[in-house]
């Protein structure tokens, strides 16, 4: 399965999905977005910078590293964030970073009427199906 066929598989069993996005941090791209409406192309052109920042930003890494300190883990590579949430005026966004690809954030996009853990249980439901198709 192609990765936009896996994201738009995604979209259809999240509840109130707009639209998702694959983002690879590491090299700043947007490998993949599906959308129930059209969006400019500068959103679309900066999913991967904000995705970047929330997850790789200069204070991300600082508490990570942080808490790496403090259970002894210190030089693994592994990441203290996953998941996150955004509530923005009228939308739920969602991130998640995959476990097969570190690098790699899952990012779906939500009415904000949506349940909040129903959109969370069926966004980690999608990941392997996704990944897979990477």
């Amino acid at each position: 399965m192609s990765l936009d066929k896996a994201l738009q598989t995604a979209m259809t069993g999240v509840p109130e999905c707009l639209a998702s996005g694959y983002v690879d941090m590491d090299s700043g791209m947007v490998l993949s977005v599906q959308t129930v409406d059209s969006h400019p192309q500068e959103v679309i052109d900066t999913l991967a910078a904000a995705t970047a920042d929330l997850f790789q930003g200069a204070s991300v890494t600082y508490i990570e590293n942080i808490f790496k300190k403090f259970r002894g883990t210190e030089g693994d590579d592994s990441h203290y964030f996953q998941e996150m949430f955004i509530f923005s005026e009228n939308l739920l966004h969602t991130f998640i970073r995959t476990k097969k690809y570190p690098s790699h954030v899952i990012c779906f996009v939500c009415r904000k009427n949506a349940n909040p853990g129903m959109v969370l249980t069926k966004s980690r439901m999608s990941v392997d199906a996704i990944c897979a198709a990477v």
